[in-house]
């Protein structure tokens, strides 16, 4: 089977850099794929992606070495395992709030006798080989969101299923669950310390964290935390800021002459 670097990655002890995919089409998955990501998130959440576009989307990201991971938009068991058939590598569960949600998550990412996901890897088995089924629950990975109040009191229930990961703070909803603008990046103290709890507990139980981050700046202060899995704004944001940033330059070269 085709190697999983993200594990790779994480078992030597480095940081996983993650791209985030909002856009649905194929071509521009494949230009991010090309620009040196260790994975790509394929968002079916938040993202305007449909299963049709995130399967092209998968063809062009897997011309490359890049990851392919996807975000489903809820913990749904048929997008999750429809998903996993296309091709991805992980899968990224939002909203997950209690040990029996994320039991029913990583079940459904895990053949029998770990899990329940129905055994039909129609192109999966073509991106990952032949053996994909005898090795898929070992090299596939589950990561859970954690996002909000509810988590964060059943977070070492959430932590202890087997079969879990890592866990992903999703730092809008999360600030939005204590009483804060949600907002990526978050700085308050009350926030800053709840990262460190949940940071703190989760190397206890020896799961990867990560987050998405609005900047690199703040995703290094991450990493000294010891997160291992970072997004860097989303395909959206980066073309924005490029844009901005491009026709800044011009127009400040105009004014210079003029």
């Amino acid at each position: 089977m085709r190697e999983n670097t993200i594990r790779t990655i994480w078992e030597r002890g480095g940081c996983v850099v993650n791209g985030w995919l909002s856009i649905p089409d194929g071509f521009a998955a494949e230009v991010s794929a090309h620009q040196g990501w260790n994975s790509l998130t394929i968002d079916l959440q938040h993202g305007l992606v449909d299963f049709q576009a995130a399967l092209q989307m998968l063809q062009g990201i897997q011309t490359t070495a890049t990851i392919p991971l996807a975000r489903v938009p809820w913990n749904d068991p048929g997008i999750i395992m429809k998903m996993l058939d296309a091709g991805c590598y992980g899968i990224i569960c939002p909203m997950i709030n209690t040990r029996a949600q994320c039991a029913a998550f990583v079940g459904a990412c895990r053949y029998a006798p770990s899990g329940y996901r129905s055994v039909g890897p129609t192109r999966a088995a073509l991106y990952a080989g032949d053996d994909y089924i005898a090795h898929a629950d070992a090299a596939l990975i589950t990561i859970a969101m954690i996002e909000t109040r509810e988590a964060v009191e059943n977070l070492d229930d959430i932590l202890s299923t087997p079969g879990l990961d890592a866990i992903y703070i999703g730092p809008a909803d999360l600030s939005a669950s204590y009483g804060y603008p949600a907002r990526l990046d978050p700085t308050a103290p009350e926030l800053t310390a709840l990262v460190d709890h949940i940071v703190a507990s989760a190397g206890t139980h020896h799961i990867i964290v990560g987050m998405h981050t609005g900047s690199a700046e703040y995703a290094l202060r991450m990493q000294a935390k010891g997160m291992q899995f970072l997004t860097l704004l989303s395909d959206v944001r980066l073309l924005a800021l490029a844009t901005q940033q491009t026709l800044a330059a011009f127009q400040g070269g105009v004014e210079a002459r003029s």
